[in-house]
């Protein structure tokens, strides 16, 4: 027969025993949670952000996109900032196609880019006039009217532009997209051919004339052709969009949301 204190001294150790279970329980599903957010984050989607203008129409600053990694396989960034096993290419490759809009990483630059693919390996590709021509053949450009475009870097206003508003249609494809053609004869309206390498992909911004991508070399931090393993992952939809404004540590701000971007699909 048990005496009080004995008692006492059960209940006790029972009772540090169902805490110190209810400690490991919490711990073990955080872990659970992170691990599963790690897998999904690697292999499924990836958030990311907008933070310049060089897609505009289709996509503004302020953004946050949501990008698909199985939908073009794994290359060397897709667990960022975690290593991932050097590959040759990307495993489970899987485009991408012409037209998609692709988030990626230049060589030689420590920073994410999101631009379209418009080439292809081995495709020549030259700007006559802005008009954007594939293996000899233009794109097609149907003028949809003008646009007030403000050109901003790190917050700072640079210049207000009337943008051309276009809806450009790729060779070899059925659907368009908008493009911004904001300054007439720009330096980038009249390029050499290029001739894309093999395993690579040529890249473009849709804001046609405020874009640092495959047609300025890395060394002027332009984007240059891509590799194919430094692709990351292809942008399905704006999650959301917040403006100029927002601050994140400044909560009065956090009712500045773009009306209309939540969920809107990027095409």
């Amino acid at each position: 027969m048990l005496t009080r204190k004995a008692k006492s001294d059960a209940v006790r150790e029972d009772a540090d025993k169902a805490e110190k279970s209810g400690v490991w329980e919490i711990l073990s599903t955080i872990a659970w949670a992170i691990g599963i957010a790690l897998v999904l984050r690697t292999f499924v989607f990836q958030p990311f952000t907008i933070p310049s203008g060089s897609m505009y129409p289709g996509l503004m600053e302020g953004d946050y996109v949501i990008t698909s990694k199985y939908s073009v396989g794994y290359g060397r960034y897709a667990a960022m900032p975690l290593p991932f096993p050097d590959v040759d290419g990307r495993l489970f490759a899987r485009g991408p196609d012409r037209g998609d809009v692709i988030v990626f990483r230049p060589d030689g630059i420590d920073q994410n880019y999101i631009k379209r693919v418009v080439g292809l390996p081995g495709e020549r590709l030259q700007m006559i006039n802005g008009v954007l021509h594939i293996n000899g053949e233009a794109a097609g450009m149907e003028l949809l009217g003008t646009e007030n475009y403000t050109h901003r870097r790190a917050g700072r206003v640079l210049g207000s532009y009337e943008a051309a508003l276009y809806a450009e249609t790729l060779p070899g494809m059925s659907e368009s997209h908008l493009i911004y053609d904001g300054i007439e004869n720009n330096g980038a309206d009249n390029t050499t051919v290029f001739t894309v390498p093999a395993g690579h992909y040529f890249m473009m911004g849709d804001n046609r004339d405020f874009s640092g991508d495959s047609r300025v070399p890395v060394v002027r931090q332009g984007a240059g052709y891509v590799p194919a393993e430094n692709i990351i992952g292809r942008a399905e939809f704006v999650l959301a969009s917040v403006d100029e404004d927002f601050v994140l540590y400044k909560p009065w701000t956090w009712g500045n949301f773009r009306g209309g971007r939540f969920f809107m699909g990027v095409g």
